[in-house]
């Protein structure tokens, strides 16, 4: 049920990336009045992550998800009635803020129901939503815009997500109380809680400022906060950036999707390959960071694009790249179960959220800068920007590796054991 929102919520927000190069010639936007509309809707998402995530934390994730969902979709519905910049603006402004709140859900329902050496493989397989959604987004979206226009390509996908709730107001509860499981079950998610709580005995809730006082969080931070915007460059800026290399969408079709195909087997390697791992008897934090030193060293393939025009190549460096991007994506999302004890975990994964949110705003900024700067270079218009995105992982990588660790904090019962 994860996977299957998590698709939504991609094939809601992608509407906009892919038709982009029809809205700006409609509505006469330069690639800075695109950028905008991309800011808006990451400013209200970076704020609602934190916002949000606190919130999910206390009223719990059944009644969080159902919120989350039915609003990010009745706002898909009513965004064909924008007609200009500004309608635009504000329908982006909500759909990122109630979009916000589905990762830091997502991420406290798998410590919920998942043992910590389940935990990255099932991550994976919400997070993979991701991918799947961006690469039926194309299909679907195109499709109907293809034939009845920009306003029902926007409003259908967005009924998808009622469609969902009846199917998650039916089946989901908490292990505690779910009809549907076996008391084996039960008793085993019930025993890791139980130790989880008991390596905390002695520890006091954890506060903000406890937060921000622990390399971990700061890890944490970092390991979303140097990826997550070349996930979105490829997410909202490929169609144009194919276009700006002279291909037409209707002949690229296959280019779009596969770095988001590509990209979803990531999450399941990066899952699985952390999981074979800990079977093996890696430590928990090794085995993460060795997907995490994977995926860091796999994005630098986007800089050899800058030195071809090829649709093939160029599909190619892309894959390749988004499925390593994955790989640390995953295990970026899942550290907060790790780390963290239940009642913190979406708060951090909110916390990670925001400021990988903001990392966005300004790359996204950039990106929309240069890429007018740089109009009349015709194919080569992204090539700094392919550059940079292929080293800033590399960034991310190294503060991982030096940020999450078993610390005082550990010791203390603030911080798991990893």
């Amino acid at each position: 049920m994860l996977f299957a929102s998590t698709t939504i919520n991609y094939v809601d927000r992608q509407t906009m990336s892919l038709l982009a190069p029809y809205l700006k010639v409609l509505y006469h936007w330069s690639n800075s009045d695109y950028v905008n509309l991309v800011i808006a809707f990451r400013v209200a998402y970076s704020i609602g992550q934190t916002v949000c995530g606190r919130w999910m934390d206390k009223i719990g994730t059944r009644l969080g998800i159902t919120f989350t969902v039915f609003f990010y979709s009745l706002v898909s519905v009513l965004t064909p009635l924008a007609n200009g910049m500004m309608g635009f603006m504000g329908f982006r402004i909500a759909l990122g803020f109630a979009e916000s709140a589905n990762w830091p859900t997502a991420t406290k329902v798998v410590s919920e129901w998942f043992p910590a050496r389940e935990r990255a493989l099932a991550t994976a397989f919400f997070d993979s939503g991701s991918s799947v959604g961006g690469a039926l987004a194309p299909f679907l979206v195109l499709w109907i815009y293809f034939h009845w226009g920009w306003r029902l390509a926007f409003a259908v996908p967005g009924c998808l997500g009622f469609f969902w709730l009846i199917i998650w107001r039916k089946f989901y509860f908490l292990p505690e109380s779910h009809p549907r499981i076996s008391t084996r079950e039960r008793e085993m998610l019930l025993q890791e809680k139980q130790a989880e709580q008991s390596s905390q005995q002695g520890a006091t809730k954890i506060r903000w400022r406890d937060l921000f006082r622990v390399p971990q969080t700061w890890g944490v931070i970092a390991a979303r906060t140097f990826t997550d915007p070349v996930w979105y460059f490829v997410a909202d800026w490929f169609p144009i950036y194919l276009v700006a290399k002279g291909i037409d969408l209707r002949n690229g079709l296959i280019a779009i999707w596969v770095p988001f195909l590509a990209a979803d087997l990531g999450n399941f390697a990066g899952g699985a390959a952390s999981g074979y791992l800990v079977k093996r008897g890696w430590s928990l934090g090794w085995a993460r960071k060795a997907v995490v030193i994977a995926g860091g060293c796999g994005t630098t393939l986007l800089i050899p694009t800058v030195f071809t025009q090829n649709l093939g190549l160029i599909t190619a460096l892309f894959a390749i790249s988004t499925f390593s991007y994955a790989g640390f994506s995953t295990i970026a999302n899942v550290l907060p179960s790790d780390l963290y004890p239940s009642n913190a975990v979406a708060t951090v994964s909110g916390l990670s959220g925001t400021c990988s949110s903001l990392g966005t705003i300004v790359a996204m900024k950039a990106v929309g800068y240069l890429a007018d700067a740089r109009s009349g270079s015709g194919g080569h218009a992204f090539d700094p920007i392919l550059i940079a995105s292929g080293i800033i992982p590399l960034i991310g990588m190294v503060l991982v590796l030096l940020l999450v660790r078993n610390s005082r904090a550990t010791g203390k019962g603030l911080i798991l054991r990893i």
